[in-house]
């Protein structure tokens, strides 16, 4: 809220709706880690690291959550997986790969541990459930970057 407005709002439903905002306005280098993701990413290939206790972490992790020491061992993992939770992006903001209502959700991509955030392009907020099967949409001409992966879309094998 700024200058005494709101710009939020609670649905008959309870749902709470407000606007979001995200930009991060620095560069940086990825270091050699996230360049073997990315450069994977363009060539249709999604890769993560492997702990020390064997869970495969993506986007990949740098240093083991339990060690601390680097992570050196990776693992290939499937361009489909599962929607864990989301939320409903009524209107997009420029940067967005879509430019139409969407959902971002948490993914679990078959064959890893950790979730990644993306954005599933369900066509409307009631299409879209927790547990429901995604696949990745690769991008056209892919340049070493998270939107390599336009969205995920919903799979024919979701329920309904």
């Amino acid at each position: 809220m700024s200058g005494g407005t709101s710009e939020y709002s609670i649905a008959a439903d309870g749902s709470f709706t407000a606007p979001l905002e995200l930009s991060y306005p620095y560069k940086r280098t990825v270091g050699p880690i996230l360049s073997r993701f990315l450069t994977g990413l363009r060539d249709q290939r999604i890769e993560g690291t492997k702990g020390s206790d064997g869970r495969v972490h993506v986007p990949p992790a740098e240093f083991d959550p339990i060690t601390g020491e680097h992570l050196t061992e990776w693992a290939d993992v499937a361009s489909t997986g599962t929607i864990v939770t989301w939320s409903w992006q009524p209107a997009p903001v420029e940067g967005n790969t879509l430019q139409h209502p969407f959902a971002w959700a948490l993914i679990s991509l078959d064959g890893a541990d950790t979730n990644v955030l993306h954005a599933v392009d369900a066509g409307r907020a009631d299409a879209i459930k927790t547990g429901m099967r995604v696949t990745a949409r690769w991008a056209d001409e892919p340049s070493g970057s998270i939107t390599d992966i336009v969205c995920f879309d919903l799979t024919s094998g979701s329920p309904a």
